[in-house]
């Protein structure tokens, strides 16, 4: 599985549009296309550069990373609690080697929020589990909210 392959199946998934901005994608459960900047969360994104950090090397020729919002109750089940620790550069210190390839590990930045992140996948199988989770979960909260708004 590529870059190509995952970018694929999460434009595959109803209602979800592709944002994109330096080459990166952010997919968003918006179903009729008219998300207000401010409720634009993201689901699962696409990095495929050192533009917002330098601790996953994405620099390397062909590196790229995915990163998939979990629940809390499952990526406490991966991983634990979150952590809290920052170091100087604002990287979360969860223990583990962020630039280490086609490993499921906390997001170096956004683990707090229940993030999880792996640079150079190479299946997709053991990653669709927990991006099924991740867009239900965008569809739950944009439905919860919308019942909101109408109640």
């Amino acid at each position: 599985m590529n870059y190509d392959d995952f970018d694929r199946t999460l434009r595959g998934y109803d209602g979800v549009r592709v944002l994109e901005g330096q080459g990166d994608l952010f997919y968003l459960y918006d179903p009729a296309a008219d998300l207000p900047p401010e409720r634009q969360q993201p689901f699962a994104t696409i990095v495929t550069g050192d533009h917002y950090e330098k601790v996953s090397r994405l620099d390397e020729t062909g590196s790229w990373r995915l990163n998939v919002a979990l629940t809390k109750a499952t990526y406490t089940g991966l991983f634990g609690a979150v952590p809290t620790e920052r170091d100087t550069d604002w990287v979360l210190d969860s223990g583990h080697d962020y630039a280490a390839r086609n490993t499921l590990m906390p997001h170096p930045f956004y683990a707090s929020q229940h993030w999880v992140a792996i640079v150079d996948p190479t299946g997709l199988d053991r990653l669709l589990p927990l991006i099924d989770e991740a867009y239900r979960f965008a569809e739950r909260k944009f439905s919860n909210h919308q019942a909101r708004q109408t109640s």
